[in-house]
């Protein structure tokens, strides 16, 4: 339904700062909730950030304060601006344009690759 092409991702050492991009291939005005997972080596995909068409925001305990995500809906575009980076947050992240919410509030992607870009690369090292 929508195409998504992620970009920002790279090499900064603790502490640096890096902002994510989640181009979208049509207006991203109608897409209800959209964010960004990340999945580290040995771990388990975790939702990183999440954001609805309203603006409201949801963060992960372990990004918060850190990470903020946003739209520019002009530019058909989410991104995840990451400050104060960590090697624990060193991981693959991935947009997904389809996060649905149940009614205990945990959040699951829609498991199709149409919802999906194809991810970018954090690595934080020194």
């Amino acid at each position: 339904q929508v195409q998504l092409v992620e970009s920002g991702g790279g090499l900064v050492q603790p502490g640096g700062s890096l902002r994510l991009s989640c181009a979208a291939s049509r207006s991203i005005f109608s897409l209800n909730a959209m964010g960004w997972y990340r999945h580290a080596t040995g771990e388990e995909r975790e939702l990183v950030a999440r954001i609805t068409s309203g603006g409201s925001t949801n963060y992960a305990d372990s990004v918060k304060g850190r990470f903020t995500i946003y739209r520019d809906n002009a530019k058909n575009t989410v991104y995840l601006q990451m400050d104060s980076l960590k090697p624990e947050d060193t991981a693959v992240y991935y947009c997904n344009a389809g996060i649905l919410e149940d009614d205990l509030h945990r959040h699951v992607p829609v498991e199709d690759d149409d919802y999906w870009g194809q991810g970018t690369q954090v690595t934080v090292s020194s």
